[in-house]
């Protein structure tokens, strides 16, 4: 397979996961669709490096990751710290919170994103 067909799989798959969303990814989505969250441009399911980040900032290079259960054993553990070193690599900053945080309290989630943002803008 040709690394052209690889990314056309990954913005198929990018694309499919955009239609079912977790109650988790639509709350926050909710908040940060359409500038909402100080006029900052949001995308959702974004390919970035081979891999797909649940949400991204790109013109503050932020990608934001929302774990579940699934997220909490050992080899996903690891799987997300290399796809995590992978990014920051490149620029980006990767920031995670669980769905949990996300349904029972959206408002620090908000503060907890733009202040990152702002302690990673020069």
């Amino acid at each position: 397979m040709s690394h052209a067909d690889v990314k056309q799989d990954h913005r198929a798959y990018a694309r499919n996961m955009r239609k079912v969303m977790t109650d988790a990814e639509l709350r926050l989505w909710n908040v940060l669709r359409a500038h909402r969250l100080d006029g900052l441009s949001f995308r959702r399911q974004l390919p970035i490096l081979g891999y797909i980040v649940d949400f991204a900032c790109p013109s503050h290079k932020l990608a934001i990751e929302l774990d579940g259960t699934q997220h909490a054993d050992d080899e996903a553990m690891r799987y997300d710290r290399q796809r995590t070193e992978k990014l920051e690599q490149h620029g980006w900053t990767v920031i995670r919170f669980w769905n949990h945080d996300i349904l029972s309290d959206i408002d620090n989630v908000c503060l907890h994103i733009l202040r990152t943002i702002k302690e990673n803008t020069p």
